[in-house]
């Protein structure tokens, strides 16, 4: 507990009836600041769920800090922003994992108070345990572990923790679960000779579908009522659906008796407790939560579905002994909920939590800073664009750092292959960041097992056949606290010993065949698992979330970090320039055949005036064993004399080379068909060298963030590209005057980008 300030706790809880008895409780043992969330999921699970902002009133907090809480889904797991938010004002959080454990996830990171696991209790077999291992594929424990002595497993039930691993027993405190209200009120009259069950959800949930179906060959030919709300319309007129807080009373008073089905020894609904309180009988399963809670003697309980539906036979027909002997002996199971009786083990448990807490931050305050190491790892040979944004990412993860005051160490690493990666082509790498070579090495299930036990990972089990790790010559990387993969194309998930985000340009095999449909599946799986995956673009974000199925708060989207030639004074432009440029290299998306049918139509029926000189990785390599989807555009050439002494074949050339040449350029031609968009255009204008493009969203992206004002044609019409090459010859000296100035380019410039990538990449260390 902070001193300077009063004693806060975060409820990130929606569930209505358990916020009116904690809220109360948690103020009655004087914490009278308390923050509640403003969303829930908008999933059936949440039927209980409301929103409470009345709490609001009463917390000291800068608003625009409680502004900034209230705009948080937390049942996602919440930002990192928001926790350091909540570090400052807060020292303890109440949380659920049953819809995502990323939230144990990021607060054990992030939030430097007590985290409380509220534990209500789950259906058997399943256990707190098994359900963070299962969900967070084995490390939701191990996250519990790094938290130390500031989680706790906040159990409802004192015996919750019995069946828990031992990671959690150790961390169990006894916070009771009681009603805000356990006065009986008596109304009950009983004149609807009926059965009264609740049951949600039939129409889709396996697990009620399976306590309705029970139900009513139980107790067939015996008259009933189903309460509880149903998404999916049920074909049983007994099935009342959702009904108004007033129609579910009268209900209350009206039915003859209630029915709890439940035999489960961990979890309890409230219903049962509501018709006790309403004076309803109720008939019950011997075996459940209400055996511990003093039901084991009354009258009402039944040790086989017989014995119940004989006791509810003879209160149908009026056996109003056994009925007066049921309600005058059921209040017994209010006596555990009631405050006073949970009051004390609410006192003692924050007792210790915040004599505890109080110890861990004076340990925390003494330790030394540890600078970050990030790992940008470029999985494969890259040249060109691709290995040009790898380096702009470092550079803007090392820069960002520093603008945050958070300086991190940044490792590039790239394949072993000299030939791939001589010393030129990294010789700007930005200063500070150190280079490193590796081998992907792959294990199979077995070994990888084996790995993450001796790692600490005394539960994970692998997901699928084979991992990767990358073989450093040092600890396969495990020096380094966070893994950034250029890329998803790996042929396997890399083993998790470290978070990992990967950096994801596009998905153009949803819109060209590239890969194999095995391979294809292996990229998705790889996104998949990633702790986060960035993108560039919303047209490639859409397709994270559209093709590759991530959820919306794993994708984030970042601006597109570019080259550009500051420059010029060298690169003169000619008064009457006799060429453009035509960037590219030998993928399939570039669109060759329709090009060439361009360049031919511009040349042969349209006189054109420039040169063509085609630049870019492999493409002197265009004739030498062309590709099968090269054949057309190769047929072309081979079969026109013009194409063959217009189009000039350059190569790749080095960044020297190729600014001088793009300089001297009337304007670039970017005739690719689909991709992320491409890089060119933007060296171009920062050269004072309009540009030609292809038009599809990503390029109308590109467009509108750098405010280049290209020029466009339909990559699928030949003839109306070769018209927009002719018009360019006459109209690329007024475009220049559109093009941005320098100063205006520079506002996109790594340093002025960096901030918003580290702001992405510190919410996964």
């Amino acid at each position: 507990m902070n001193k300077s300030r009063p004693a806060r706790v975060m409820w990130l809880l929606n569930h209505t009836s358990a916020r009116k008895f904690e809220i109360p409780m948690l103020k009655s043992i004087g914490i009278n600041e308390i923050f509640l969330p403003k969303s829930f999921p908008m999933d059936p699970d949440f039927r209980s769920a409301s929103i409470d902002w009345s709490e609001d009133q009463f917390l000291t907090i800068p608003k625009e800090d409680l502004d900034e809480l209230n705009a948080v889904d937390w049942y996602t797991g919440g930002t990192r922003n928001a926790w350091e938010i909540a570090s400052r004002h807060f020292d303890a959080c109440f949380f659920i994992v049953l819809y995502d454990t990323a939230i144990l996830k990021l607060a054990s990171k992030h939030f430097k108070g007590a985290l409380l696991l509220r534990a209500y209790g789950l259906s058997s077999p399943v256990t707190y345990s098994s359900l963070l291992d299962f969900e967070a594929q084995g490390l939701g424990l191990i996250w519990a572990k790094r938290a130390g002595r500031r989680f706790y497993f906040a159990k409802a039930y004192e015996h919750l923790d019995q069946i828990e691993s031992s990671t959690l027993q150790k961390r169990s405190l006894y916070l009771p679960l009681g009603l805000h209200d356990v006065s009986v009120t008596d109304q009950w009259q009983g004149k609807d000779k009926r059965i009264f069950f609740v049951c949600p959800g039939v129409g889709f949930n396996p697990y009620y579908q399976a306590i309705y179906s029970r139900f009513i060959s139980d107790f067939s030919g015996l008259p009933y009522a189903i309460a509880g709300e149903q998404p999916v319309q049920v074909n049983d007129p007994a099935v009342l659906g959702y009904t108004p807080l007033a129609v579910h009373e009268e209900n209350m008073r009206q039915m003859r008796l209630m029915f709890y089905h439940s035999t489960e020894p961990n979890h309890i609904h409230y219903h049962p407790f509501e018709a006790i309180r309403a004076g309803m009988p109720l008939v019950f399963m011997a075996g459940g939560m209400l055996d511990r809670l003093g039901g084991a003697g009354l009258p009402g309980r039944c040790e086989t579905v017989r014995e119940a539906r004989v006791k509810i036979e003879r209160m149908l027909n009026d056996d109003w002994k056994l009925i007066e002997r049921i309600r005058q002996t059921q209040a017994v199971l209010l006596d555990p909920m009631k405050a006073e009786n949970c009051a004390q083990a609410w006192r003692d448990g924050f007792q210790r939590l915040f004599t505890e807490l109080a110890t861990t931050r004076t340990e925390q305050a003494q330790r030394p800073l540890k600078r970050k190491r990030i790992a940008v790892i470029v999985p494969a040979i890259y040249r060109g664009g691709s290995l040009c944004g790898a380096k702009l990412l470092a550079q803007a993860i090392y820069q960002g750092s520093r603008q945050f005051n958070e300086a991190a160490e940044v490792v590039f690493l790239h394949l072993d292959e000299e030939a791939a990666y001589p010393d030129e082509a990294l010789a700007d790498l930005f200063p500070g960041i150190s280079r490193r070579v590796f081998k992907w090495k792959k294990m199979r299930r077995g070994e990888a097992r084996r790995a993450m036990r001796y790692a600490g990972h005394a539960t994970w089990e692998p997901q699928v056949g084979q991992y990767l790790v990358a073989e450093d010559g040092m600890n396969q990387l495990l020096d380094c606290d966070l893994w950034l993969v250029i890329s998803d194309r790996l042929s396997a998930p890399l083993l998790p010993l470290r978070p990992c985000v990967h950096m994801v340009y596009d998905y153009l095999q949803r819109y060209v065949p590239l890969v194999a449909h095995d391979s294809e599946q292996l990229f998705l799986d790889v996104a998949r698992q990633a702790e986060q995956v960035l993108v560039t673009s919303d047209f490639t974000r859409n397709d994270a979330m559209q093709y590759a199925g991530l959820p919306a708060h794993k994708v984030v989207k970042l601006p597109m970090l570019a080259p550009m030639f500051s420059d010029q004074s060298e690169y003169c432009s000619p008064a009457k320039p006799g060429y453009f440029v035509w960037t590219t290299n030998l993928a399939q998306h570039k669109n060759h055949a329709n090009a060439f049918k361009a360049l031919r139509w511009y040349y042969e029926k349209l006189g054109g005036l420039l040169d063509c000189l085609v630049t870019g990785v492999n493409t002197h390599h265009f004739f030498k064993d062309p590709l099968p989807h090269l054949a057309e555009a190769t047929a072309m050439i081979k079969g026109s004399a013009l194409l063959r002494k217009r189009v000039h074949w350059k190569g790749e050339l080095a960044a020297n080379d190729y600014q001088r040449t793009l300089a001297r350029a009337a304007f670039l031609w970017h005739a690719g068909k689909i991709d992320n968009g491409t890089f060119s255009v933007i060296e171009a204008a920062s050269l004072g060298v309009p540009a030609l493009s292809s038009d599809y969203p990503a390029m109308r992206e590109i467009d509108q963030q750098f405010a280049l004002n290209l020029a466009w044609m339909n990559a699928d019409e030949p003839k109306a590209m070769a018209e927009q090459l002719k018009q360019m010859e006459s109209t690329h000296p007024a475009r220049r005057g559109l093009l941005p100035s320098k100063s205006q380019l520079a506002e996109h410039g790594t340093d002025r980008l960096a901030g918003e990538y580290w702001n992405a990449i510190r919410e996964c260390l």
